[in-house]
């Protein structure tokens, strides 16, 4: 392959980022930061790479099929390249940071590689940003990281935000309590996660009804909630109602402008989750911005620790946000005083040095994209 086009030819799902996109996602993700760390949660900054018997275990295991794996050539051990970032503070907390006090508020930003991406997310290298409050138990907790993730994207100028909460744990308890075997259970669940509802009522038998009435409760918190608090459910299932409404109360104490809106039975991609979880979109912007929920850290030998947070996918928040546009640039024509440059630089221009004595320095400003011209010492438009 020589033709330097195909040289230059990047694998499926991996792309350079350029200006001023890249200086736009990078702003983004600090202001995101920025918000967690105003709320109390510390920045961490985990490897790209861990031995692959620690990344992938516990909530890691939920992203196994997803992560790169390479032979460390000075252990001989196996490693694996991060796909997500949440397993590595559950890893921190519970070794270096085991001692601080509970709960432990930790937050990040960074990148992660996947194997392959999906039709929503095609990319298999984007950044996140995102917040994990570690060894909380209450439903404050719960209701804390709803708000926080949505908080921090209308700050970066996210509007029209919806945030769907879901109960991981409620099929299970009801399948449980009616004493479905496992393989009637799990075909029960696939069937509800694709809401088919034809096939829930021939796989619920006599319980079809229940299944369905399941079905039909997804919807805003209005219509949802009365609707769930009428079924009757086994006396564990009836827990995960009581603890939903009442995240949702504290959710709307705290953010009452927010919409929120309820899927009972959701569960793909929260095989790893423990308790009330959600997700956050945006009107008109394909794809989720982020997702998160409640999940048992692993305590790494030590007793494992319930927890919640969420993640943040740049690549989505970027779509929901106005195109980027380069910033105003300030030629400064070559000889220019050193000391003007610097003066121009504090009052916040972004300054282009002209490095030789141009005929036309305001065509040489024009070619350089500037935007702005120095001339007899005075700033001009071009």
């Amino acid at each position: 392959m020589t033709d330097p086009a195909e040289t230059a030819l990047l694998p499926a799902g991996l792309q350079d980022l350029l200006p001023p996109d890249a200086e736009r996602e990078a702003a983004v993700l600090e202001q995101l930061v920025s918000s967690f760390a105003a709320s109390g949660y510390e920045r961490i900054k985990p490897p790209l790479m861990e031995f692959e018997d620690t990344l992938l275990s516990g909530a890691g295991r939920a992203v196994a099929r997803e992560s790169f794996r390479l032979m460390d050539p000075v252990s001989q051990r196996m490693m694996a390249l991060r796909a997500d970032m949440t397993p590595q503070v559950a890893r921190i907390a519970a070794t270096r940071l085991a001692s601080a006090p509970r709960p432990l508020r930790l937050c990040y930003g960074g990148q992660v590689l996947r194997v392959r991406g999906g039709q929503l997310r095609p990319e298999r290298q984007f950044a996140q940003a995102g917040a994990e409050l570690i060894g909380a138990s209450q439903v404050a907790g719960d209701a804390e990281v709803v708000v926080l993730a949505a908080g921090a994207l209308e700050a970066a100028g996210v509007r029209d935000l919806t945030v769907d909460l879901s109960l991981p744990p409620l099929v299970s308890a009801i399948t449980d309590g009616l004493g479905l075997d496992r393989a009637a259970a799990t075909a029960l669940r696939q069937a509800l996660d694709r809401k088919d509802s034809a096939a829930v009522a021939a796989l619920a038998g006599t319980d079809a009804a229940l299944f369905q009435a399941l079905l039909r409760a997804a919807g805003p918190v209005a219509e949802a909630v009365p609707a769930l608090q009428a079924l009757d459910l086994p006396q564990a299932a009836e827990g995960e109602i009581r603890g939903l409404t009442e995240v949702l109360a504290l959710i709307e104490a705290s953010a009452p402008a927010l919409r929120v809106t309820v899927d009972p039975v959701e569960h793909r991609g929260f095989e790893y989750q423990t308790g009330i979880s959600f997700t956050v979109f945006a009107d008109g912007v394909r794809g989720e911005l982020g997702r998160g929920g409640r999940y048992s850290a692993d305590g790494f030998g030590g007793a494992p620790e319930t927890s919640t947070g969420f993640t943040l996918y740049m690549d989505t928040v970027l779509r929901a946000l106005p195109p980027a546009e380069r910033r105003e640039r300030l030629f400064l024509p070559a000889g220019t005083e050193a000391g003007r440059g610097q003066a121009l630089r504090a009052e916040g221009w972004v300054t282009v040095e002209g490095l030789e004595v141009a005929e036309d320095p305001m065509a040489e400003a024009r070619r350089l994209l500037c935007s702005h011209i120095l001339l007899d010492s005075q700033v001009q438009e071009l």
